[in-house]
């Protein structure tokens, strides 16, 4: 069910999900959490699907916020509910001209009663989340380091604005990398790793990532290159643990698979699939408290990489 509150204020809003709860027979009370999701015109679909897939997991309110600066002040609304929205409710705000001045206002009335409050920045996230209108009240801060306005210097930025429940979607697309090369790492021959190389698309801040935990958990010489774009089109390429008895190569053949190749050993096909979207926020809404090691590698291990990455292979 969709229903429409145009020219409307947060006040009427609330009153009419109520109603719909009341009419519809959906209730509140297995709404884990509020997920307000701060977007722009055009870009908020993708958003809002991603949040019903993931709500299938983790029921919740979404309030989608819009805003923008310009134009006569105005607030108009949507909500959604039923099968129009997963297992969530789904409150979609757009506010324009004086009505788009605070967003803690248009959200702070709609949000459930004594539930965290994550905040998910799809596109352009402020510089310093934390200290954002939303992120005040969110205890878990979501970007996206691959989304507008990207460019190379967003994970040093990153670092500089990081506080503990902040995290970021580039990093959350690592996971599975980062298990397969923790499982190499504990079967046998048990040497230490001397040097690594990482290898990715110049368009992917998971690359900088990868090779900022790899150099903050194994404490050695980490080399980060970008791949020639006419190679390779976006994400990790390749990781090459270099070990006394041969070098270990974790390398993504298509973006389903990936081929682990070891000394002595025989080369083993990998299901390495890239990651969607639904299943990155998914990962993200399971953990309400900071994420500590995304905090250290966003930190400690970005400082102890040395220089921008080299070009080309």
């Amino acid at each position: 069910m969709i229903v429409d509150l145009p020219d409307t204020t947060v006040s009427k809003i609330a009153r009419e999900l109520v109603n719909v709860r009341e009419e519809g027979g959906a209730v509140a009370l297995g709404r884990v959490l509020t997920l307000v999701i701060a977007t722009s015109h055009g870009l908020e679909e993708d958003a809002i699907e991603a949040a019903n897939d993931a709500s299938r997991e983790h029921p919740m309110r979404v309030i989608v916020l819009i805003t923008q600066p310009d134009g006569e002040s105005k607030l108009d609304a949507q909500i959604r509910v039923g099968g129009d929205a997963g297992a969530s409710e789904v409150v979609v705000l757009r506010a324009s001209g004086g009505a788009a001045s605070n967003d803690e206002a248009l959200i702070t009335g709609l949000l459930l009663p004594d539930a965290p409050v994550v905040a998910w920045w799809p596109d352009h996230p402020p510089a310093r989340p934390s200290q954002s209108p939303i992120g005040r009240i969110a205890q878990r801060r979501i970007t996206d380091a691959s989304t507008l306005p990207y460019d190379s210097g967003r994970l040093a930025a990153l670092g500089d604005g990081y506080a503990p429940g902040d995290t970021d979607l580039a990093w959350t697309r690592l996971t599975h990398w980062r298990e397969q090369l923790a499982a190499v790492l504990d079967q046998p021959p048990y040497e230490p790793v001397t040097a690594v190389e990482v290898i990715g698309s110049g368009s992917s801040p998971s690359t900088g990532l990868l090779a900022a935990w790899l150099r903050l958990m194994l404490d050695v010489p980490v080399e980060w290159r970008y791949a020639p774009s006419d190679e390779w089109e976006h994400g990790i390429r390749s990781v090459r643990l270099k070990r006394p008895s041969g070098d270990v190569l974790l390398e993504r053949s298509t973006p389903v698979d990936a081929t682990l190749t070891q000394s002595g050993q025989p080369s083993h096909d990998l299901v390495l699939p890239r990651r969607t979207l639904r299943e990155c926020l998914a990962e993200e809404l399971r953990r309400l408290g900071p994420d500590v090691l995304y905090g250290r590698v966003i930190t400690e291990g970005w400082q102890r990489l040395h220089g921008a990455p080299e070009q080309g292979a």
